[in-house]
């Protein structure tokens, strides 16, 4: 058992000797994950504590009333989307669905399921700095088609989106193939895209705030029978 134990102790040691490079990012990467939790968890301290310094500032027929409001905007949220969703369960043309909270995405009709797509929705987050600053979110509500793009049919990129990924912006900011392969831009700018080899949204772990991305198989899949004006239901 102690030759055993020893043995282990050698190898550890040999491993990192001979990698250190491998050490030192792993170390670097578990020193940023709990430096982001701890900022997390201080945020959330502060705006709890903010708000209850609201809440002690107002009379009880305030606070009540305040309750009331935030009770009647998540049901009234709540019934907007559950309609959404039977909305489209009924729609007899075809269309594409988008459980925006579960990540997947359906190409239906007339209450048919013809295809599931696993897809990944961009966070919620806030860009640009202040004051000039802009609330991105997940889209939600019906929309429809408004383009199709192809793998080299060009984009413009926000700028925000440099700024977000600490890139320098081009004066030319409109960037063939920047959706990838394939891509759906929807009536109010969202779109449904797949992964690109070029440009800021290369990066496999970064999805733009306020889209989807799909599989590239996935949009291949769907694309010959998508068409402007089609509806587009996200939940």
């Amino acid at each position: 058992m102690t030759e055993q134990v020893e043995r282990r102790r050698q190898s550890w040691r040999e491993f990192r000797l001979a990698y250190p490079g491998i050490i030192t990012v792993l170390f670097v990467a578990l020193v940023s994950m709990v430096a982001i939790d701890g900022w997390l968890v201080y945020q959330r301290v502060r705006y709890a504590r903010e708000i209850a310094r609201l809440r002690a500032s107002m009379t009880d027929q305030e606070r009540r009333k305040a309750d009331m409001v935030i009770a009647a905007e998540q049901n009234r949220t709540r019934v907007a989307l559950e309609l959404m969703r039977r909305q489209a369960n009924i729609d007899k043309d075809l269309h594409i669905s988008v459980a925006v909270d579960s990540g997947v995405m359906y190409l239906e009709r007339d209450g048919a399921l013809l295809r599931e797509m696993a897809v990944d929705v961009g966070s919620e987050k806030r860009v640009g700095a202040a004051p000039d600053t802009l609330k991105i979110v997940a889209p939600r509500g019906a929309r429809t088609v408004e383009r199709v793009l192809g793998a080299n049919d060009r984009w413009e990129i926000p700028k925000w989106v440099y700024l977000d990924r600490n890139l320098p912006v081009p004066g030319d900011r409109m960037v063939a193939g920047a959706l990838g392969p394939g891509a759906i831009v929807l009536s109010g700018g969202a779109v449904i895209y797949t992964h690109p080899t070029n440009g800021p949204l290369s990066d496999t772990t970064y999805v733009l705030p306020g889209a989807i991305r799909a599989r590239v198989q996935d949009l291949r899949a769907i694309a010959p029978n998508l068409t402007p004006g089609m509806s587009v239901y996200l939940y």
